[in-house]
């Protein structure tokens, strides 16, 4: 088998009759490995120094990058999104400012008018930012008017206003600015469990990093793809699959997840495509005892 093709600045992906192509908002150098990844060894890191860095990991500070993009995929005729990013409009402590996806859409000749379908794989302010634009009169409005909008069940509830305590990723604001309006425009579609979209791509519920995370699946023309969103924030996770990120609301469920997602993967040689990897963003993975190791890097 070949490898797949290194992914640049908006390149497209094919898997069977779906392409992928990747809009990048940002990448940025985050937390260090024990804040983002509490529990991991630091000898992993160095281990794999050559596979981590600098796409990854800068081993000079101990930080962590990440991308934060948006996949634009067209499926039996439509155009659909996976993950909206960081909002332009808003800042949010901590977080830095997103980049203008409608813009960075308009690149690839897609308007926001085109978009058939949005895909929240979870409710993280980085996956929903622009869901939402503020119109004219400063109210948020849906960003896509003639998208449908998935959203799992479980994590409507979890991120809900009247059961939320807030803590990192658990906004109110978030839930105000870039979920309630969509729901209130009738454009909302709540799945659980399992949603199949078309012939080609379902979403199944993958519970840890939040309650209602989804991950989808590309299956088309004897060809799969899995889009993992959070399940995997690191390729050290792939060598250390029993740690969770700090932003994981139920660290070991997402463990569990993560085990199995992988392994399936694995054993179908699906294409992984992580939510926030620079570098390398697709890659097939093999087993390696209760490890996973990168078949291309």
């Amino acid at each position: 088998m070949g490898a797949p093709p290194r992914l640049a600045v908006m390149d497209t992906l094919q898997v069977g009759a779906v392409s992928l192509t990747r809009i990048p908002h940002l990448e940025h150098w985050s937390l260090t490995t024990v804040d983002f990844f509490p529990g991991t060894d630091p000898d992993t890191w160095t281990a794999h120094q050559f596979r981590l860095a600098p796409a990854h990991w800068n081993p000079d500070t101990d930080q962590v990058r990440i991308a934060v993009q948006t996949w634009l995929l067209r499926s039996a005729g439509r155009t659909i999104l996976v993950d909206t990013g960081l909002s332009a409009s808003t800042l949010r402590p901590g977080a830095p400012a997103g980049a203008d996806l409608p813009a960075r859409l308009a690149a690839t000749g897609v308007t926001v008018a085109d978009v058939d379908l949005v895909i929240c794989t979870h409710l993280h302010a980085d996956h929903v930012g622009w869901n939402t634009r503020p119109d004219a009169d400063g109210a948020w409005t849906p960003t896509f008017p003639n998208a449908r909008y998935l959203f799992s069940g479980p994590d409507l509830d979890f991120f809900h206003p009247d059961v939320l305590v807030e803590q990192p990723g658990r906004s109110a604001d978030v839930f105000a600015e870039s979920i309630e309006p969509v729901l209130r425009a009738g454009q909302a579609v709540i799945w659980d469990e399992t949603h199949t979209i078309d012939e080609n791509l379902r979403i199944d519920l993958a519970p840890g990093h939040t309650p209602g995370t989804g991950v989808v699946t590309v299956d088309s023309a004897g060809e799969r793809a899995v889009l993992v969103g959070d399940l995997v924030h690191s390729p050290s996770q792939f060598w250390e699959p029993h740690v969770s990120s700090c932003f994981c609301h139920d660290p070991r469920q997402a463990v569990k997840t993560r085990r199995r997602i992988l392994g399936h993967a694995a054993d179908v040689n699906a294409l992984v495509i992580p939510g926030h990897f620079g570098g390398n963003r697709a890659m097939r993975i093999r087993r390696d005892g209760d490890r996973f190791t990168p078949c291309y890097w």
